[in-house]
């Protein structure tokens, strides 16, 4: 007789339900949130079966002290998307109905049914694992001083137009160090204007810039002193204050980005696969990091090179029925991933000669440009695979093979 739990999670409580081969409901209880409630919950399932390792968990979360707990104390986990989830409540009833007792039920149902579907939660190292932690905080946090930036923007284009297009010319634009420390000593436009040429140099240095200061000093200066639009005093002033708390806002965003981004850097070095990420062309160190973050390290959890792509969102896939036939993009992926793949492929087109090869080539099929870098993505995911698999270091000859007729015009 083999058996399946369900577990709704909470903040205080988490309701569990155990059911049977037939479906049959064994056990129901409510355990807390806590060391008391974990070991309640584990005696609870040795109390069903001896061997409670053998009891596979269905929950909608992989995160949390309760998952993490059970995972420590060797329970099999199955993280189940809540989407897939809230599409069996009408195999058990044709009326909708939603409790915690039974969504911990339905979970059950759910592996009961089809668990052969659904694999348990991959066995990540903690390294991996706190890798991934700090690469999201890390993610999260450039997209927040980008969102900031873009706000100081548009606060600035209504009463400070100068400061506004002044390093739009530049990479980085308002985030860059000199931006920063100029806006913070002259966030308006008055302020701006008794800034002499000699204390714009001071600000320059003082923000780190080391070349062409004197040039960059005189453009500011003839910027910050043309004529322009200008809003009342008390606006401007007012709007003065908006901008100063922007900055400290984004100074801050900024600052973490840079310490999270150290400790990631420390941390993957010190990963054994680190190595063979970095070997591919285009993949840099934050890149090699986040794909290493979001893949984990089980070795067990990608059995072939197909399942990476289709987990990478690399595969298109096939919607057919009787004379339609649909091959598209996965559009419902890890956005991290989806993300990553674009960024390293495209950076492999200036890197790797196969993959500027085959990009040309699926451009001339047809492909418009997402489409053929996620030909790349997919070709470079399978060779991670093998070097994953093989522990050796990427090899562009191997990758990316040249045609029969190249190799005969060679001579090899």
């Amino acid at each position: 007789m083999r058996y399946y739990a369900g577990l709704d999670w909470g903040e205080s409580h988490h309701d569990v339900a155990v059911v049977d081969e037939q479906g049959q409901l064994i056990t129901h209880l409510r355990v807390t949130d806590d060391v008391h409630g974990l070991a309640q919950l584990l005696a609870a399932l040795a109390a069903v079966r001896r061997n409670r390792s053998s009891i596979p968990i269905g929950i909608e979360t992989g995160r949390g002290l309760m998952v993490a707990g059970l995972r420590k104390a060797g329970q099999p986990v199955v993280v189940l998307n809540p989407t897939q989830v809230a599409n069996y409540r009408s195999r058990l009833a044709a009326q909708r109905k939603k409790s915690d007792r039974g969504d911990a039920h339905l979970l059950a149902h759910v592996l009961r049914v089809d668990g052969d579907a659904h694999r348990p939660a991959p066995a990540v190292s903690p390294q991996a694992a706190a890798l991934r932690e700090l690469t999201r905080t890390h993610r999260q946090a450039l997209h927040t001083a980008g969102l900031l930036a873009r706000r100081l923007r548009s606060v600035l284009r209504d009463y400070y137009p100068g400061a506004a297009t002044a390093w739009a010319h530049l990479p980085g634009g308002l985030t860059r160090p000199e931006a920063r420390t100029v806006l913070t000593a002259a966030p308006n436009p008055t302020r701006a204007a008794r800034l002499t040429h000699r204390r714009l140099e001071t600000l320059l240095t003082a923000s780190g810039r080391t070349r062409l200061i004197t040039a960059e000093a005189s453009r500011l200066h003839e910027l910050f002193h043309t004529r322009t639009l200008r809003q009342p005093a008390e606006v401007e002033t007012a709007m003065g204050h908006t901008t100063t708390a922007l900055l400290t806002q984004l100074n801050a965003a900024i600052a973490s980005a840079h310490t999270l981004w150290t400790q990631i850097d420390n941390l993957a070095e010190q990963h054994p696969h680190t190595a063979i990420y970095r070997s591919f062309p285009g993949m840099g160190p934050l890149l090699a990091a986040r794909l290493l973050a979001e893949l984990g390290d089980d070795p067990q959890r990608f059995p072939t090179a197909r399942n990476l792509r289709a987990f990478c969102a690399a595969t298109p896939i096939t919607w057919a029925s009787g004379t339609s036939h649909k091959v598209s993009h996965r559009r419902k992926a890890n956005p991290i991933l989806a993300e990553t793949g674009h960024l390293w492929a495209f950076a492999t087109l200036t890197r790797s000669p196969g993959a500027r090869a085959l990009y040309d080539r699926r451009r001339a099929t047809g492909d418009r440009h997402p489409a053929a870098l996620r030909r790349i993505y997919a070709r470079l995911l399978g060779s991670l695979h093998h070097c994953l698999r093989a522990g050796i270091l990427y090899d562009e000859d191997l990758a990316f093979p040249a045609p029969p007729d190249s190799a005969a015009e060679n001579g090899t």
